[in-house]
């Protein structure tokens, strides 16, 4: 039966990098430099052709890092790798707790010292070379210690905690566990922009003029209470623009990017304004939180059904019933389940785009809102023309040319 389960873990692993792969090939199959006829207001021939040598220099890398990635978790299944780590973090502390967050440790720092070249030329190379990156190398060293310690803290100290709940609490473990981490997604949910958010970039309130005069104005008129209207200097790391929604209740906020503000009108902004209240309005970011939640909720109970076997342990090279083990080859188990999961979710956020998009609409901003997300497009060299199988699959917000579309039917 061990032997089933690894071929099975193993068959999952090669056929989800084949067909990642074949959805990214096919998503080649629609590059041109020439720009489509319903697209010729966005790009002009200098911008499309370098949109397109973007998008080939980053299918290019993501060939060859998830490649790596993949050669990689191959070599640790065929040659217990896995096993192996665990016999050193138990070899070193026989407490359960403590041996499981070595073993997280030593995959988690070995795996991401490994992708760090990568990232240095993604950042530095590919992002530089085409006017994106802003990043300095201190930003960069200091983002990747942050990152560390918020691991080690957060994601430490919750592993921890269901490791404990895991052991003393048996058949109720899902449910224990499940309503941890919920109570973590929650407290995120609401503290997320202002505890973690600061550790990296600096967000300082709206200063008064023009854009925070028709911003509440806005919002007035949608009777939508608006409070809290932060700049986030996005620009310390990358020239792309953004803007989103944070929090719940007296917590929530808008963050706007201050490469947003230098890139968009004022009327351009208040319409990707209201589109963020939009989500707001129809109650899309507590249904997303929701829908997490019970994923969540599904994911916990699976796993308590199959974390005590010996057999996910055994597959992978370690002899009893051990949590870390267990926990990778479910995790790897888990995929197709998650993937059709991933499916649900995108379809869901895609709708709700839309309706975001009409709720802008309903205030008079469709025009402002589609050359807004025009200048957007070109300012991040989005790419224009997706395959619809890439869309399907990955994308959780429609296509421009999709967007654009919906928005001139809600006008007529």
């Amino acid at each position: 039966m061990e032997t089933i389960v690894f071929y099975l873990i193993l068959a999952i692993v090669i056929a989800d990098f084949l067909f990642e792969r074949f959805i990214d090939y096919l998503n080649t199959t629609r590059w041109s430099n020439k720009i489509p006829d319903k697209l010729k207001d966005v790009y002009d021939e200098t911008s499309y052709r370098k949109s397109q040598d973007y998008k080939r220099a980053n299918y290019r890398f993501e060939m060859l890092t998830s490649s790596f990635s993949f050669l990689l978790i191959v070599s640790m299944l065929l040659f217990e790798g896995f096993a192996f780590v665990n016999a050193v973090a138990t070899s070193v502390t026989s407490n359960t707790i403590l041996s499981a967050l070595l073993f997280f440790a030593i995959i988690g720092l070995g795996a991401d010292m490994l992708s760090t070249p990568f990232s240095v030329y993604d950042t530095f190379v590919i992002e530089e070379r085409f006017g994106f990156n802003k990043t300095t190398p201190k930003t960069f060293i200091f983002d990747k210690i942050k990152g560390w310690l918020l691991s080690a803290l957060l994601g430490g100290g919750l592993l921890a905690l269901i490791i404990f709940i895991w052991m003393k609490t048996g058949s109720w473990f899902w449910l224990l566990a499940w309503g941890i981490v919920t109570l973590v997604s929650v407290f995120m949910a609401l503290f997320y922009s202002n505890l973690i958010v600061p550790l990296f970039n600096k967000q300082t309130p709206l200063k008064t003029g023009e854009l925070k005069t028709a911003i509440e104005t806005f919002a007035q008129r949608a009777g939508f209470k608006l409070k809290n209207v932060y700049v986030i200097d996005g620009s310390k790391r990358s020239t792309k623009a953004n803007a989103y929604f944070t929090g719940l209740g007296s917590q929530k906020r808008v963050v706007l990017f201050d490469t947003l503000i230098q890139d968009l009108s004022v009327s351009e902004i208040v319409a990707v304004l209201a589109h963020e209240i939009g989500h707001y309005k129809k109650r899309h970011i507590v249904w997303g939180l929701l829908a997490g939640i019970v994923q969540t909720g599904i994911m916990f109970y699976v796993f308590s059904l199959l974390v005590s076997s010996p057999v996910l342990s055994g597959a992978l090279g370690v002899d009893g019933p051990n949590f870390q083990i267990g926990l990778v080859a479910f995790g790897i188990l888990y995929t197709p389940l998650s993937f059709l999961m991933g499916i649900a979710m995108n379809l869901m956020s895609r709708k709700n785009e839309y309706e975001a998009d009409a709720f802008a609409a309903q205030y008079g901003l469709a025009a402002e809102l589609v050359s807004g997300l025009k200048k957007l497009s070109v300012k991040n060299l989005s790419n224009l023309t997706p395959h619809p199988l890439y869309v399907f699959f990955h994308y959780s917000h429609p296509t421009l040319l999709q967007r654009i579309e919906r928005l001139d039917t809600t006008k007529q």
